[in-house]
C-alpha cells in the first residue's frame, strides 16, 4: 500500500472525527466506530487495523480510540484486488 493511500484514509479518519468531536468523547467514540465498521471497505479496514498497530501516526487521539474498538476484519474474505484493464489517463483506450 501507498503511502498517499494510507494518509488518505488517516485524513478521512480524523474527518470523521470531527464530525463527531462536538457530541463529546463518548458520543465520538460510538460514533467513529460505527461509522468505519457501516461504511468502510473491508480493505479500508484491514489496512487501518495495520496502521494502528504499528502507532496509528497521524490520528486524532478519538479517533485511535474509537477505531481500537472494533473487532478486526476477517481478512479471508477480502477479495484480491483486479487489475484495471483499461487505466483512467493518458494510456487509457478512447473508443
Amino acid at each position: 500500500m501507498s503511502a498517499n493511500t494510507m494518509e488518505r484514509l488517516v485524513y478521512m479518519a480524523n474527518q470523521i472525527g470531527k464530525f463527531f468531536e462536538p457530541q463529546g468523547h463518548e458520543k465520538a467514540l460510538k460514533g467513529v466506530a460505527k461509522h468505519v465498521k457501516d461504511f468502510w471497505d473491508p480493505r479500508m479496514r484491514a489496512r487501518m487495523e495495520d496502521h494502528l498497530a504499528t502507532g496509528g501516526e497521524g490520528l486524532a487521539p478519538v479517533v485511535f480510540e474509537a477505531l481500537k474498538t472494533l473487532p478486526p476484519v476477517s481478512r479471508d474474505t477480502i477479495p484480491a484486488p483486479k487489475p484495471t484493464l483499461n487505466p483512467p489517463g493518458p494510456t487509457a483506450v478512447h473508443h
